[in-house]
């Protein structure tokens, strides 16, 4: 049974009073014209067949195969006993037969209910008609002729219930398919109100994920960087004041360029997705020589090398690559250990650029996968790129981040 809203229910309920208005009207109307020429049944009758044809249509939509059947069954009770009305039983049978169609979920037995209506409708009149072929008396249209008044009449009554009929099933049969089409884009039209809603929840974890990276590539690098020159500022400052007042003037540089960065950063959250971004590129290829000079003024003495010639890197390669330098540096400080160093080279060879940052001191038993090394791996992805994070055998780390030129950023 499909579910009924009760403004459904109402027009039900109202459509049964009317009918069942129209079938007395009618069948007191057809009683005084003398419809079935004053051989017709009495009016209480009259009146019970138009309450029992005029009810059942209250529940058409809730039980549509046993509404038509109760119908059918008292429309042909009702002119075999010559009740006289016959105008609303046609309409009750209309409706009731195209309900049917419309609203069954059974398709298989909303269909055999129709065809045993129909069987059975053309069987009465079949049945009608030779009895009245075969009476001895011809009172009523003249049978004279291979084609008499009487077989016209009877052939535009099987054309008349042929159309009736099968307006009805048609009628229904097609208010069904529509119902099906618009329940199916219903059904699709809440499939992509879900789909449109874990997207957003992606894009929104993917948008924290992002904001996570971004925040500990800066803090990470700056903060462990303040970290180690106040601790040489701090152990130096008795013994050379100059040298720890040179180095505390570097934790000022460095909280300087995070809070630039964060800033930056910030900014870039604050903007509306559909402004054009005008704030300037802070971080790029050419920001990893004051990168590889500030390892060194930490404590870990850094080579940097260029080797090839530099072409033209995309904007968002270059600020991957410089945030994987920043990051491998940061680790090479952290973890290395006293005495560590570490060498970066940047290669073009005309068809990729390669980073490698490599540093020895301390052996990497089991690199633990943290956000740092998480980030590195997303950002060499993002741009198109591959990245190698390798523990050296003698000790230290090995970062190497390859990016074709021409490579498509994945969506």
């Amino acid at each position: 049974m499909l579910p009924l809203s009760p403004t459904q229910q109402r027009a039900d309920v109202l459509l049964a009073a009317a009918m069942l208005i129209g079938a007395l009207v009618s069948a007191t109307l057809s009683s005084v014209s003398g419809i079935y020429g004053g051989e017709e049944a009495g009016m209480p009758l009259a009146v019970l067949y138009a309450f029992v044809l005029s009810v059942p249509l209250a529940f058409r939509r809730r039980w549509p195969a046993t509404v038509a059947v109760i119908v059918a069954l008292a429309y042909f009770l009702a002119v075999t006993l010559r009740v006289p009305e016959i105008y609303a039983g046609n309409i009750a049978m209309f409706i009731t037969f195209y309900t049917v169609g419309a609203w069954s979920p059974q398709r298989r037995r909303a269909s055999l209910v129709r065809a045993a209506i129909i069987v059975g409708m053309f069987a009465w009149l079949l049945i009608v008609m030779f009895v009245d072929a075969t009476q001895p008396t011809d009172e009523g249209l003249s049978r004279v002729g291979a084609f008499s008044p009487y077989v016209a009449y009877m052939i535009l009554n099987i054309l008349l219930n042929a159309l009736y009929f099968g307006g009805a099933y048609y009628f229904g049969e097609r208010t069904w398919a529509a119902a099906q089409q618009r329940r199916a884009l219903e059904e699709r039209t809440a499939e992509l109100e879900h789909e449109r809603e874990i997207t957003g929840a992606q894009a929104v974890a993917l948008e924290r994920v992002r904001i996570a990276r971004e925040l500990h590539d800066v803090v990470a690098h700056h903060v462990s960087l303040m970290g180690v020159q106040a601790g040489v500022a701090r152990t130096i400052l008795r013994d050379d004041p100059d040298a720890a007042s040179a180095t505390l003037a570097q934790v000022e540089d460095s909280a300087r360029s995070a809070l630039s960065e964060l800033r930056h950063l910030l900014e870039t959250l604050r903007t509306s997705p559909d402004a054009p971004d005008t704030a300037p590129t802070t971080v790029g290829l050419a920001g990893i020589p004051d990168l590889v000079r500030e390892a060194a003024s930490a404590g870990l003495r850094t080579d940097f090398r260029i080797i090839g010639t530099p072409t033209d890197v995309p904007e968002t390669a270059q600020v991957n690559l410089y945030r994987i330098a920043q990051e491998a540096l940061t680790n090479a400080r952290r973890h290395g250990g006293p005495g560590a160093t570490a060498d970066v080279r940047l290669r073009y060879d005309g068809e990729e650029v390669e980073l490698e940052v490599s540093n020895t001191g301390r052996p990497v038993r089991d690199p633990k996968p943290g956000m740092g090394l998480i980030g590195m791996r997303e950002r060499a992805a993002a741009s198109g790129g591959s990245l190698e994070l390798v523990p050296r055998s003698g000790g230290g780390y090995l970062v190497r981040v390859r990016i074709p030129l021409g490579a498509e950023v994945p969506a």
